[in-house]
């Protein structure tokens, strides 16, 4: 095996080499806190948790690969069952595969009325996502025969309950949301079709989705589905490698994912992009006038995209099929954050300020307009966000479980705080 050479001081290290497919190669320092040095990176930038074979990312060269397939294939030809299926199983599934995965997941769709009423106790003014990631840890205790680490029968179980229920789930929260009733799944229509009708049909009325807004939720699930060890995947890994269950590991990422850094990014671009309407100085002024204060514009720019987001091109092109739909009911309201959009992706795309920082318009910048025009308010969009990353999240939980050289995650720390100190009695402290 090939190693790498650290000498810091006298002392000398001998590091294996890890060679990857594509990407970084990776050091091994496993060895360097026998000797009393840790690697100090915050944030963990350049520090590798594993090896993976799910997901590979170029931000250089605008790549995204799901188990090998470029992101724009997948969106090109395939769906987001599909997809979760190569992402948990490794390959794409053959027709009886893949019929057998839809028919599982169609079949757990439905949530019992002890669970409906737990969801009905939080306040509908609770952020979604809190909901969300309660639901899911709740959904442990109604499936505790699912539980069991390293079952894989019930894994197998665990992942088509998670992907089933969570798409009741957020619709159920949509509707309580908007004090609308609640409506129960319909097994004969697909995975995304029927979550649109669960979230925005009236009851006792015919109720006809449109084709064009299924597709583009479809590939706007596909483009979420995973992203490499980004902070909510990682948190996932971590609380997994502590063997606790998929339900809690997954929980754990819908928390990490509300952040406003995170997921909660898209919700954030709809805001900015309202107020930039709003402010009545037109969007170059608006931006200059960022500039002048180093305030960061929502939506551009990405910490591993030096490019183009391959994400950002695919939610681009359905955010103009579906501002240019003419069946789709869209308000002034929508056309004119378009617009803004419009002008500000112009500019972001021209102007050296922006192209000198490699400030593109990232998938963020997209997704939270497709999500307006098919009807979500701003605070489902990240809930929106979890559904298309569920089966990324599974993958990444899956994978760590079978992994032989796996441990509980422990990062390490350089303590700088104060040396031993003597205890002083409260009556003596000055």
């Amino acid at each position: 095996m090939s190693t790498a050479h650290l000498v810091v001081g006298d002392a000398k290290f001998d590091l294996p080499l890890v060679e990857s497919t594509e990407g970084p190669k990776g050091i091994l320092v496993s060895s360097l806190r026998n000797d009393g040095w840790v690697t100090l990176d915050p944030g963990f930038l350049t520090t590798a948790q594993c090896e993976s074979a799910i997901t590979f990312i170029d931000g250089r060269r605008s790549i995204l690969r799901y188990r090998g397939y470029p992101i724009e294939e997948l969106c090109e030809g395939s769906n987001f069952l599909e997809v979760a299926w190569l992402l948990i199983h490794g390959d794409l599934p053959d027709k009886r595969q893949y019929d057998e995965f839809r028919e599982r997941i169609l079949h757990h769709t439905f949530v019992g009325e002890d669970f409906r009423n737990l969801l009905s106790s939080f306040p509908r003014s609770a952020h979604p996502m809190s909901v969300l990631a309660s639901a899911v840890n709740a959904l442990a205790t109604f499936h505790p025969d699912t539980c069991g680490f390293g079952d894989p029968d019930g894994f197998e179980e665990a992942c088509a309950i998670i992907m089933a229920k969570v798409r009741t789930i957020v619709s159920l929260i949509h509707r309580r949301r908007r004090n609308e009733p609640l409506l129960y799944p319909d097994e004969t229509r697909g995975y995304v079709e029927d979550f649109l009708r669960m979230s925005f049909a009236i009851p006792y009325e015919p109720y006809q989705v449109n084709p064009l807004m299924v597709q583009a939720l479809d590939k706007l699930l596909i483009i979420h589905a995973d992203h490499e060890q980004n902070c909510s995947t990682s948190v996932v890994r971590v609380a997994g490698s502590a063997h606790a269950n998929l339900y809690s590991a997954v929980a754990a990422g819908i928390n990490a994912l509300s952040g406003p850094l995170h997921g909660g990014a898209n919700e954030e671009v709809l805001r900015q992009l309202e107020e930039i309407r709003d402010s009545g100085l037109g969007v170059r002024a608006f931006v200059e006038e960022s500039k002048k204060e180093g305030s960061r514009i929502s939506g551009l720019g990405h910490r591993i995209y030096k490019s183009y987001d391959p994400r950002a091109a695919i939610a681009k092109k359905w955010l103009y099929a579906v501002m240019d739909d003419e069946v789709s009911q869209l308000g002034s309201a929508d056309r004119s954050l378009f617009d803004v959009a419009l002008e500000l992706e112009d500019m972001a795309l021209h102007d050296d300020y922006f192209i000198e920082r490699h400030l593109y318009p990232n998938v963020d910048f997209y997704t939270g307009l497709i999500y307006r025009a098919i009807g979500f308010d701003p605070q489902m969009f990240t809930t929106l966000f979890a559904l298309g990353r569920i089966p990324g999240w599974i993958a990444q939980y899956h994978e760590m479980m079978n992994d032989p050289t796996s441990k509980i995650g422990r990062p390490r720390q350089v303590y700088t705080g104060p040396g031993k100190r003597d205890f002083i009695p409260i009556e003596q402290r000055r």
